[in-house]
């Protein structure tokens, strides 16, 4: 019946197959649009979940080369298709009903209890300018599903960085050297911790955040994405 009645005064077009939207939870995005989201279930790293192009291997050679800090990162897909579309409505079109239904995404990815759910922080202009973090959003209701402690005032972003987008791998990394730090110690120190962003590509900001995590204390840190960008 609420769907009914918000379609009558608000009825919506999927951007995607151009066939309505009928339900308000996903829409725009129609629910057979909304249904074809799937998990990635190709090879991928055992560390940082980047897909592989071989069945035979089981970790990615930047994991080789450059331990990361957390135990294992995760996402759910590939950045393609419905999933790119949703997260780009509730990132640049300030949809932020989609955020709910996108982190009941995450929620099917198994992951180990927590003591607390962490979001990648965004820089306090960027933020001004946005009115909210996409990242912040999930692991609100993330935490709410897992029954942790979100904690927003510990991981902050120090300063203003060049959008990832066209860097090269090491370009992304520097981008993100020294780019977070920690305000509020306690709230992670000894803690076990969930460490949400949106989308992962190289791993840059997920490596930067979890190294400076490690170094305030913070106990196992495990991360988890929505969907994994993949590089040029």
């Amino acid at each position: 019946m609420l769907n009914n009645f918000l379609n009558a005064l608000f009825p919506e077009t999927c951007p995607i197959c151009r066939r309505p939207a009928s339900d308000h939870k996903t829409a725009p995005v129609c629910t057979e649009c909304w249904q074809s989201i799937r998990p990635y279930t190709g090879a991928k790293c055992r560390k940082c979940g980047r897909p592989l192009t071989s069945d035979a291997s089981t970790i990615c050679g930047d994991c080789l080369q450059d331990e990361p800090a957390f135990e294992s990162a995760r996402s759910f897909g590939l950045y393609e298709g419905a999933l790119r579309k949703a997260l780009n409505l509730l990132k640049y079109h300030n949809v932020i009903r989609l955020s709910k239904p996108l982190s009941d995404i995450l929620l099917r990815i198994e992951t180990p209890r927590v003591d607390a759910v962490l979001p990648v922080p965004i820089y306090k202009k960027r933020l001004r300018q946005r009115e909210f973090n996409q990242s912040a959003l999930l692991a609100k209701h993330l935490a709410k599903g897992t029954g942790s402690t979100l904690v927003l005032d510990s991981l902050v972003k120090m300063k203003d960085t060049k959008p990832q987008v066209g860097l090269s791998s090491n370009e992304r990394r520097e981008n993100m050297r020294n780019a977070f730090g920690i305000q509020n110690r306690e709230a992670i120190e000894g803690k076990d911790i969930l460490l949400i962003d949106d989308v992962s590509t190289t791993g840059a900001t997920i490596r930067e955040c979890s190294k400076v995590l490690k170094k305030a204390g913070a106990g196992s840190i495990h991360a988890l994405t929505l969907a994994h960008g993949m590089m040029d």
